[in-house]
């Protein structure tokens, strides 16, 4: 007995010994910070000259109205984007499961690689692409959908478009890979009793796919907003936040509050916590859509 306990807890240390780096790199580079940035939220001041404020920051938040430009803005991305994405992904990745489909791979490839590109290369290219001289006017002026170049970047309206079209473009891929691994784990067998039973393409779609992948539905929702919710790079590189502050996201007001306006890390990290808030409330709901229970 003595000796099954102490080869127990050896086991146990061993174990310890090997998580330990990894733990306290957890700790020292994501919860101190995050700690950091809590207590921050509660101090004002411009650069380092900071005190202690309280909740004044927070009830800043409600009357702040390039605050709410941001949410707005934020949101707007959000409820377009994140559906379109995870449409997308489901539909090509039920294509691209197709065993008869020829090239397979060459299209798989083709899909998932704008995820590996860099987010400002590919962000600077969609600024040229979309520019009023840019190839996509050049293209839909030729085929006469167009009589005079659309301003994708300076007009308020267009200029989210192009956001959502540039963000689409980069993350559905993302999407499909996690669709298209699930799908290739589903028992064929299941399919083709489906169509014994007189199941169509579309009836096996919804009644057995889209049940099927409810977790991993659940899953790229789930990431898809977080990624929402945080985006920066698309806007700060395309149209920087404008004309006016008609594309502003919440992370880039983040940016701008620290390092563009005056100096207020304390704003700052109350509007980072609010993000925090949002992505908490949004999951729950999603959770609750979705019919998970916890345990």
């Amino acid at each position: 007995m003595n000796t099954g306990d102490s080869l127990q807890k050896k086991n146990n240390l061993t174990g310890w010994a090997f998580i330990s780096l990894a733990v306290i790199g957890i700790v020292a580079f994501y919860f101190y910070p995050m700690l950091q940035a809590l207590l921050l939220s509660f101090k004002s001041g411009v650069g380092a000259n900071l005190e202690f404020t309280g909740l004044a920051n927070y009830k800043r938040l409600f009357i702040d109205t390039t605050f709410r430009t941001a949410v707005s803005n934020t949101f707007l991305y959000l409820i377009i984007q994140v559906p379109v994405m995870i449409i997308l992904g489901l539909f090509i990745s039920v294509l691209l499961n197709d065993s008869t489909l020829r090239f397979r791979s060459f299209f798989r490839t083709a899909i998932f690689l704008p995820c590996v590109t860099s987010l400002v290369a590919y962000s600077v290219v969609f600024k040229y692409l979309f520019s009023s001289d840019g190839m996509v006017n050049q293209f839909l002026m030729n085929l006469h959908v167009i009589a005079e170049p659309i301003q994708w970047i300076t007009d308020p309206f267009w200029a989210k478009i192009t956001i959502i079209i540039a963000v689409t473009w980069r993350w559905t891929g993302y999407n499909m890979i996690f669709y298209l691994s699930s799908l290739q784990n589903i028992d064929q067998s299941i399919y083709e009793a489906a169509r014994i039973d007189g199941a169509n393409a579309f009836t096996q779609f919804f009644k057995i796919t889209v049940p099927l992948l409810k977790p991993i539905i659940l899953f790229t929702s789930i990431t898809s907003t977080i990624g929402t919710l945080q985006i920066f790079d698309e806007i700060m590189n395309i149209t920087k936040g404008g004309p006016g502050n008609a594309t502003m996201s919440i992370s880039q007001y983040i940016y701008n509050l620290s390092f563009k306006y005056s100096p207020d890390f304390g704003y700052a990290a109350t509007v980072s916590y609010s993000i925090v808030l949002m992505i908490i409330v949004l999951s729950i709901i999603q959770f609750k859509v979705a019919g998970e229970r916890n345990g």
